[in-house]
């Protein structure tokens, strides 16, 4: 891997603090951290940052999550690992990583209002946001 290109957190600290802040926030969400995580790390998976798919595999890994979920997340469409809940949210979590190719189609967008409020709908879109961001930077400096 390359040198980190640029110390962007230091360079920009009021932005690189509101990124953090919304992970903060987060992290209460009543979508719950495992869910969280995990989008996360599809996220990740789907941008490939090596950086944070570490961070987060492990992350689920502490907090009890079994090995066999973690490792079957890229085919979570055809693994047995997974709730509807969290299957609503992962094809949501891939229609807005690719929202210039998906266009985030209503086919996709209305199994979650089974699943989830409008808010956690909405806090379940800005962690998928907020990773992609994390995850472009990680990548683009090289972190």
């Amino acid at each position: 891997m390359s040198p980190l290109r640029l110390p962007y957190s230091k360079l920009s600290p009021d932005a690189y603090q509101g990124l953090a802040a919304t992970k903060k926030a987060l992290q209460s969400s009543s979508l719950g951290k495992p869910l969280v995580e995990l989008v996360y790390l599809r996220v990740s998976q789907i941008n490939g940052c090596a950086f944070c798919l570490e961070m987060h595999a492990k992350a689920l890994r502490a907090d009890g999550m079994p090995d066999a979920k973690i490792d079957s997340l890229a085919g979570w469409r055809v693994s047995s690992h997974y709730t509807e809940r969290e299957r609503a949210a992962l094809a949501w979590t891939e229609a807005l990583v690719s929202v210039a190719e998906t266009h985030a189609p209503d086919e996709v967008y209305e199994p979650l209002r089974a699943h989830f409020t409008d808010a956690e709908v909405s806090d379940l879109s800005f962690a998928i946001a907020l990773m992609s961001a994390f995850n472009r930077l990680a990548i683009g400096m090289r972190q």
